[in-house]
């Protein structure tokens, strides 16, 4: 399979990324297990609501990377223009990343409500121009 120069570039960026999810996941085990298995984290202390947000950060952060990065890939399978192209493969990436920041925002300060609502329209409108483009791709190879 032979992917776009533009499915590359954002690919590489949003694998270059992995490594904070990586990390993420080291802090939370540090924190679970109160430093036996990993170094705590400095001193945090978190209430259960606020160990409901870090975990849901940290998990979209993972799926919602890993779905931008397979979104990627059937981008170069779509017939859509450039510009809409790009609005998806962009989106997607950026998705994962607002969203996943609403959570541990919210966990502390109740204003960071916005970046899951923007999370989740980036990625809507991600799924969508794709679906949508793949779907043309289908009719218009049919004919």
């Amino acid at each position: 399979m032979l992917l776009s120069k533009e499915a590359k570039l954002v690919s590489g960026i949003t694998v270059l990324v992995i490594p904070t999810i990586m990390y993420g996941g080291w802090t939370l085990l540090g924190m679970l297990t109160h430093g036996s298995a990993v170094p705590m984290p400095g001193d945090l202390k978190l209430d259960d609501n606020q160990w409901a947000l870090w975990r849901a950060g940290h998990a979209h952060a993972g799926v919602w990377t890993m779905l931008s990065l397979l979104l990627q890939i059937l981008l170069d399978s779509t017939r859509l223009t450039s510009p809409l192209r790009w609005l998806a493969r962009v989106a997607a990436p950026l998705a994962a990343v607002a969203l996943s920041g609403g959570f541990f925002g919210l966990a502390f300060w109740a204003s960071f409500r916005w970046l899951i609502y923007v999370g989740a329209l980036a990625m809507l409108a991600a799924l969508v121009i794709t679906g949508v483009g793949l779907l043309r791709n289908i009719r218009d190879s049919s004919a």
